[in-house]
């Protein structure tokens, strides 16, 4: 046997940790960038940031909801960091990046005239400061999608609709770009459906009103999308209660046995002198992640042409690569999708196989014609199959909203998902994109489907919903959950619930078990608004007239109050809800009494943050109800109720009451 010299081994091995050495060397020749995007002092969320470092290495992000970012794995030597936000001129700035840490920078957008012309240019390139502050990234899959050079036709992008100037590129330019004044229809199929608001009530005919606690959030991010775009959105897309329940409020927890709280709170109404506003809010405790049970997820994706654009599909993608990093063991996800012809792109996978699944995110492309409902039963069909007992099984199902080719009739659809919903499989909407959504069936297929309808529209938002939103929050602690509210006439004369149109209910719908309502998840807050119009004052008619008042009855006596009258209370609410799993509801009651916050400043930062939003609301759908309600009315009562705002989503929201008020002055 041939012995080895020592001293070659010796070379070897010290040639051998030499190389280690590089490596490790290289590996901590990275370093990072954070800092923060505002404009006028305030965080700015959802702005895409990018960090180009040479010629090969470019790295993208989005700030978070105060306004802050990081890129990591950055090589050393200067990078270009450039900032870009629809309804913003952009900003650039040059870094140094350093071992062993990251480097600090703080950049400022400035909102931007409709019409103003800002040129883009591409970011790292050389020019002066003004075209380098207006820098755009356009990934390479949006470039090969534009129209020919020949082109001059407005162009829809998820920024807002452009004109290409000859001899160019069509490139959709940022926010405050030569904006395209279209005809309503010329160029959308956008859907919404009629909205009218709730007229007021007189307690003498009227002393019950009564509604489904269920609430979206989708009104609030297309809202956010319509300003950001320089577009005043239609008023038929903006349901009040969906703006106020966007943001979340400080309620008390419940008491031991039960599954959420009931709160109240009594002020001045900030559009009507004499009126007074009374805040109820229900909050169900949250729990912690570990004790979410296992997730059975199915995701129906529409891959349909009208998918392709940018904030469609491609958006879709990276907000599902957010959740499966937060996906376990025991969760199952699957995807389907629907082209023309339905499919299976996943089998049912354990959260385990990340690598798995990411694979199949990334191999879905748009293309063909629409066929929504063969897609949402085969999604049923593997969620069924698949089904955890005591689990969250839910269908995720994706897309702008359009089932237009071999669709069954909307009522055979809504069977089927009521039908899977009393199965305990569960349906959540989220809608993509501009110019085809379908908000009107998408909210009422959610609605059917025991589920939430979202908009999403930026990766802030995605985070939002499918990472925050999809653990604890999708299990239900309590089910069908109906609000009534019984008027003391000695000291009410009418009423008007804000918002709540299309969940309204019959006064005998509330004891009524058989009837759907809404379900609350954990740590779901639920807020509503009452206008109030005290006793001696009159109550308002349609459009400032009287209110129509009804001839006595004929063969009946006038009710006459009860004791309970002089009892002090304002109002008595009461909540029926069934437990996740019940068959039959079970009771709460609490009463209101009537007190008088005559200081808005006596009231809670959630009371006025509530008011300020229903205010913002009202304004922009111009309600006859908005009295003498002016932006700077709103700003104010929202500048001073904005609180600890940990997540930043009230600081995003003070940016956009300045852009509706330039919009829609």
């Amino acid at each position: 046997m041939r012995r080895r010299h020592p001293v070659k081994v010796l070379e070897l091995l010290v040639l051998l940790l030499l190389v280690l050495g590089i490596r490790a060397a290289h590996a901590q020749a990275l370093g990072a960038i954070e800092g923060t995007v505002t404009s006028g002092g305030a965080a700015l969320s959802g702005v895409t940031v990018t960090a180009s470092c040479g010629a090969s290495v470019r790295r993208t992000t989005q700030t978070d909801g105060a306004g802050a970012f990081r890129i990591e794995a950055l090589p050393l030597g200067k990078c270009r960091v450039t900032a870009a936000l629809p309804g913003f001129t952009g900003a650039s700035a040059q870094v140094q990046v350093l071992a062993g840490g990251a480097a600090k920078l703080k950049l400022a957008l400035a909102a931007v005239k409709v019409g103003e012309d800002k040129p883009a240019v591409a970011p790292g390139k050389k020019g002066d400061a003004k075209a380098e502050a207006g820098a755009v990234a356009v990934p390479a899959e949006r470039v090969r999608a534009l129209p020919s050079t020949k082109s001059r036709k407005p162009m829809p992008t998820s920024q807002g609709y452009y004109a290409g100037k000859r001899g160019s590129l069509g490139l959709p330019q940022p926010a405050g770009g030569p904006l395209v004044q279209v005809e309503p229809g010329a160029h959308d199929t956008e859907a919404y459906a009629r909205i009218d608001d709730n007229p007021f009530r007189q307690v003498s005919t009227a002393p019950l009103s009564t509604f489904a606690a269920d609430v979206d959030t989708a009104s609030y991010s297309n809202l956010r999308r319509f300003l950001r775009q320089g577009r005043v959105p239609p008023k038929d897309a903006l349901r009040v209660e969906e703006l106020i329940n966007y943001f979340s409020y400080d309620y008390s927890m419940p008491k031991a046995g039960e599954p959420f709280s009931v709160t109240t709170e009594v002020g001045p109404s900030p559009w009507a002198a004499k009126h007074q506003l009374v805040r109820v809010g229900l909050a169900a405790p949250a729990i912690d992640d570990r004790q979410v049970p296992a997730r059975n997820l199915v995701f129906l994706l529409d891959v349909s042409g009208s998918m392709q654009d940018g904030a469609k599909l491609p958006l879709l993608k990276q907000a599902m690569n957010l959740l499966v990093d937060n996906l376990r063991p025991q969760d199952k996800v699957s995807i389907a999708v629907y082209a023309g012809a339905s499919g299976l792109a996943l089998a049912p996978t354990s959260g385990k196989d990340k690598d798995q699944i990411r694979q199949a995110i990334f191999a879905l492309e748009a293309g063909g014609s629409t066929n929504g409902a063969s897609g949402i039963q085969l999604a049923y069909n593997i969620a069924s199959a698949h089904f955890i007992k005591g689990g969250i099984n839910r269908v995720i199902l994706c897309t702008d909203g359009d089932f237009n080719v071999g669709v069954t009739s909307e009522g055979e659809l809504t069977r089927l998902i009521e039908t899977e919903r009393e199965r305990g499989v569960f349906l959540t909407v989220l809608g993509f994109g501009m110019g085809n959504l379908k908000d009107a069936t998408m909210e009422k297929l959610a609605n059917r489907g025991n589920g939430n309808y979202a908009y999403i529209d930026s990766l802030m938002e995605a985070r939002k919903v499918l990472v925050k939103e999809a653990g604890a929050t999708l299990v239900t602690v309590a089910k069908d959950v109906k609000l009534q509210v019984e008027f003391n006439p000695a000291l009410v004369a009418g009423y008007r619930l804000v918002g709540y149109e299309n969940r309204a209910l019959r006064d005998e719908d509330f004891n009524d078990d058989q009837k759907d309502a809404g379900d609350i998840g954990a740590g779901h807050t639920v807020t509503a608004l009452y206008e109030i119009v005290p006793a001696g004052v009159e109550v308002p008619g349609a459009k400032g007239a009287k209110a129509a008042t009804v001839d006595e009855l004929k063969y009946q006596a006038k009710a006459a109050p009860s004791g309970a009258a002089q009892s002090g209370e304002l109002m008595t609410v009461k909540v029926r809800y069934k437990a996740p799993d019940g068959k039959t509801s079970k009771l709460m009651s609490q009463p209101v009494a009537a007190q008088i916050n005559a200081d808005k400043r006596a009231t809670s930062a959630d009371f006025r943050w509530a008011t300020a939003i229903a205010s913002m609301g009202m304004l922009l759908r111009d309600s006859e109800h908005r009295g003498n309600l002016t932006w700077k009315d709103v700003r104010a009562m929202a500048a001073g109720a904005v609180g600890k705002d940990v997540e930043g989503y009230r600081r995003q929201a003070l940016e956009l009451i300045d852009l509706a008020a330039r919009l829609k002055p």
